[in-house]
């Protein structure tokens, strides 16, 4: 999870991802989430198990979208284990995209990555600037992930049209990856996952005034919604064979298919 509280040295202070110390967020992030490397793994099991299961209908080296890839994780896990594939790296923050940079060169996969500072809105003008409107109108990515960032768009309706913006980019068949901070701050529930979550942390060695910051950011930088919501988002942004396939306290990550073809291949 992408830390709303880096480069600030106040919990009172607002996130920033162009502070020049986002390059700390790769040595903390896996020490705040159970399981994080795990889930990136099974993220590239499932994604490599739909494009196999596509393959019957067509003969495709995946391009693959990776929605606030910043830091690098997808990359580095899916690039490293997929020679032929390509990718498209989308985020806002520079800062972030430097890191994932460092990261995938150090890996020796940077050949086969395309690196956008900005939003989709912009990598669809890059695409037209390239390659002209009738292309930028196509669908053409063969897979997505957007893994931890949906919690940070703060209205319902934004995550809505971030996720309609995926969809329209995916090919039918598709598979897609999502995964965010999930809940409802006022319920109790909520509450004894943050203090189990704290434990973890502390216990990870992450300090208390880390936690202390990011238990602030809940509801301020970020905006969870219930995992009821994300299933209701999915389904309206046209994705079907939704299922969870992660879970550590409050986050979660889910797999879906881009309605339009057969999911899985039958025979």
């Amino acid at each position: 999870m992408k830390q709303p509280h880096i480069g600030n040295t106040d919990s009172n202070q607002p996130m920033s991802w162009n502070h020049p110390n986002v390059h700390k967020y790769a040595d903390t992030i896996a020490l705040k989430i159970p399981g994080y490397a795990h889930l990136y793994e099974m993220t590239d099991c499932l994604i490599t198990a739909q494009v196999a299961a596509q393959a019957h209908t067509r003969k495709i080296d995946p391009n693959v979208l990776i929605v606030g890839a910043g830091g690098g994780q997808e990359l580095i896990t899916l690039g490293g284990r997929h020679q032929t594939w390509s990718f498209t790296a989308v985020d806002p923050s520079a800062h972030m995209l430097d890191l994932a940079r460092q990261r995938v060169s150090q890996a020796g996969i940077s050949s086969k990555i395309s690196f956008v500072a900005g939003t989709l809105e912009e990598l669809s003008e890059e695409q037209f600037e390239k390659h002209g409107e009738e292309s930028c109108r196509e669908a053409v990515y063969d897979a997505a992930t957007c893994l931890l960032v949906l919690h940070f768009l703060q209205s319902l309706e934004s995550k809505q049209a971030l996720l309609h913006q995926i969809s329209a980019r995916l090919k039918p068949g598709a598979p897609f990856c999502l995964a965010s901070i999930n809940g409802n701050p006022q319920e109790p529930s909520f509450s004894l996952q943050m203090q189990a979550w704290k434990a973890h942390m502390l216990s990870q060695g992450i300090s208390l005034e880390d936690w202390e910051r990011f238990a602030a950011s809940i509801g301020r930088e970020s905006n969870p919604v219930s995992n009821a919501a994300i299933q209701e988002l999915l389904i309206d942004a046209g994705f079907t064979h939704i299922t969870r396939y992660y879970g550590a306290f409050l986050v979660n990550a889910w797999f879906a298919v881009k309605e339009g073809e057969t999911a899985y291949d039958k025979g």
